[in-house]
């Protein structure tokens, strides 16, 4: 077994190899063989963390919303990791690396530091699988290191649920953008599913909204029925004319009206709420004017409730429960009615 040329190992490097690889055989093992072996494990750990980040990535596009197309998953990293950790081979890379890497924007920007930690624990949990040697604890010290957050995440702004019904009454011009404000209110949706609202979806009263264009994991979010009120539907009917290519809000030029369009409208009006923000104005109504059971108010707005085991013995989606409480919210908003809704919880 060769130790290298004397030219570059002396003497003293050659006995101590030597009797490095001596205890190696008196252990029963083959020197040259673990050796080789040694060798592959230290190539296989030069995988730079730029290459098992897209690796990672790839392996993870059919949990993630239209395949990660939109690139929420992989832009943290690609922004504030990989600049400065891409080429470093990730089996170097350890708490005060990352540290680092994230102290610029770990009070500034508290949010998107947080998911580029919980993307880079996830870069090293699919390294380790791999087979490389990693520290599973480095994001956890660097956490430790960083210090608690200072900065708190802004929740959109709504307008008190009070409120909620003037406004809903200056939307008078039957423009496609104030009827969408109109159902996006009554209905408490996200806006993505109501901008892309089709006619097919509707039945009758309820509308189906496929689980794709929901907020969630592509393969595990299921339809969601919307029980549309007597004002809902009445709004979607002023709606049909509009509509095109089967959508019932679309654009002026092609596809269908944007988020920002209801947005800049409340802004333009020196609003701080924004069109989430009903939502919140929905669910507040449901705690404190209204007293709907948790779990009802909660799947309204399209919530999982409970845990794994709690669902799948859970069959019912509250639907008729959902019907009364959204006709009781469409009063509200369209009369102002303070009239307390109580529910028996079955």
């Amino acid at each position: 077994m060769g130790l290298g040329s004397v030219r570059d190992v002396s003497l003293k490097e050659a006995r101590a190899e030597a009797e490095r690889w001596r205890g190696v055989a008196r252990r029963g093992q083959d020197p040259i063989k673990e050796r080789q072996r040694l060798a592959r494990e230290a190539e296989r750990n030069m995988y730079i963390l730029k290459d098992i980040a897209e690796d990672a990535f790839e392996s993870r596009k059919a949990d993630l919303k239209e395949d990660g197309k939109a690139g929420r998953w992989f832009s943290p990293l690609k922004l504030y990791v990989l600049p400065k950790l891409g080429a470093v081979p990730v089996s170097q890379i350890d708490q005060q690396d990352i540290r680092d890497a994230l102290r610029p924007i770990w009070h500034t920007k508290a949010d998107t530091a947080r998911k580029a930690m919980n993307r880079l624990g996830i870069c090293f949990q699919h390294a380790a699988a791999l087979g490389l040697d990693v520290d599973l604890q480095a994001t956890e010290k660097a956490k430790a290191l960083l210090g608690r957050q200072k900065h708190k995440v802004q929740h959109v702004p709504a307008l008190p649920w009070q409120e909620v019904s003037e406004f809903y009454a200056s939307l008078s011009d039957g423009t496609i953008t104030h009827l969408a404000l109109r159902l996006l209110i009554l209905t408490a949706v996200r806006s993505k599913p109501l901008r892309f609202l089709r006619l097919e979806q509707i039945n009758g009263s309820v509308w189906t909204i496929p689980g794709e264009i929901q907020k969630g994991l592509r393969d595990r979010t299921p339809d969601f029925a919307v029980p549309l009120s007597a004002e809902a539907q009445a709004i979607v009917e002023q709606a049909k004319p509009f509509s095109r290519d089967g959508y019932l809000f679309p654009s002026v030029r092609r596809g269908v009206i944007s988020d920002a369009t209801m947005s800049r409208l409340m802004e333009r009006r020196g609003m701080e709420a924004r069109p989430h923000g009903f939502r919140s104005s929905f669910r507040d109504w449901c705690a404190e004017a209204a007293a709907v059971p948790h779990e009802v108010a909660e799947t309204a707005l399209g919530h999982v409730i409970g845990g794994s085991v709690e669902r799948a013995y859970r069959r019912t989606d509250y639907l008729e429960q959902r019907r009364v409480v959204m006709e009781r919210w469409a009063e509200q908003v369209v009369g102002g009615s303070s009239e307390l809704l109580h529910m028996v919880r079955q």
